[in-house]
Formats: structure tokens, C-alpha cells, sequence
């Protein structure tokens, strides 16, 4: 599978600075906010906006992890036995304005799949998505409020988000 890298990890960086930035502006500071990651690609990426956030307004938002395996419409195609890792949200989000983390968009399922798994825990104001790359085909009506990148793909094609700081970018696989 040949991958080309469409940005670096400086770019990467400067990205989450910027949706950092539009999350504090939406919001008018962070007073009644929380960041929740989807786990996996989306918590490193909710970590580094929570830290942008308390280094640009000196408070940090709560910071969660959502596990969505039990919320997905296609759990019985992915395996008989899933794997369940744990959520980790340590406080209410009732009343709050949550932030969702994820690293890629593509059906939108993975983000309905967190909603409902959100409103299992309570009910909030508002949900905002924060999303690294919106890369189209959408089966459901979901968007980004704030978006990394677009970039246009093929169905066949995938892509990986990597905050390692080795190979760190956003890389598309072509089969």
C-alpha cells in the first residue's frame, strides 16, 4: 500500500493551535466546557487541545475519553467478541458544552455512535466536533464545526492521522 504524506507534523501542530483557537472563540473562553476524545485517534488529539487551551486561557478544560464499541451499527460485522476499552469521564456533562475529538470523518457513524453514547452519560447544552481531517463520503448528516483539513478521497483510499514524533503528519494509503 503506497502512503503519501499530505502535512507534517509541524502543520499537524499548528492545525490543532488554530482549532484550539476557533474552540475558545465559538465558546467565549472555556467557562462550561469539556473536551471528550473518541478513543483511540481522538484523545491524543483532545490531550493537545485541552493543553492549547490552558496555555492560551490559563484554565484546562475537563478532559474525557469515550469508548463507542458498544454504540457502533456495525459491532456485530467487526468480531463476536469486542474488545472493550474503559470511558474516562470523570465528571458530569450534564448542562455542559462538550467538545468531541475524533482524528478522521468519513460516514459520520463513529460520531453518531459517540452521541448516543454521550447521551447515556447525560444530557448536554451542546456538542461541538472538532475533527483533524473531514475526508467526505458522509452517510449520515454530520459535519465538522472545526476541521484540521479537508481532503478530498477516494472510497479505496484511507487515512492516518500520526502524532508520533518520528513520522508524525497525515498520511493517505492508496491500495
Amino acid at each position: 500500500m503506497k502512503q503519501t504524506k499530505i502535512m507534517d507534523a509541524e502543520s499537524l501542530e499548528r492545525a490543532i493551535k488554530r482549532i484550539s483557537h476557533q474552540i475558545i472563540e465559538k465558546n467565549h473562553g472555556c467557562d462550561n466546557l469539556c473536551v471528550i476524545g473518541i478513543r483511540r485517534g481522538g484523545v491524543p488529539l483532545a490531550e493537545r487541545i485541552c493543553n492549547n487551551i490552558f496555555q492560551i486561557e490559563g484554565e484546562k478544560p475537563p478532559l474525557g475519553v469515550l469508548d463507542i464499541t458498544l454504540y457502533r451499527d456495525d459491532l456485530s460485522q467487526i468480531s463476536k467478541d469486542p474488545v472493550l476499552n474503559a470511558t474516562d469521564i470523570p465528571f458530569s456533562i450534564e448542562g455542559k458544552r462538550v467538545v468531541l475529538v475524533d482524528d478522521v470523518l468519513y460516514t459520520g457513524r463513529t460520531v453518531r455512535a459517540a452521541i448516543d453514547a454521550l447521551f447515556s452519560l447525560g444530557r448536554p447544552i451542546s456538542i461541538q466536533l472538532a475533527i483533524m481531517v473531514d475526508r467526505g463520503h458522509r452517510e449520515l448528516p454530520i459535519r465538522g464545526d472545526f476541521v484540521g483539513k479537508n481532503i478530498p478521497t477516494s472510497r479505496g483510499e484511507r487515512v492516518f492521522v500520526r502524532l508520533d514524533e518520528t513520522d508524525g503528519g497525515i498520511f493517505i494509503a492508496r491500495a
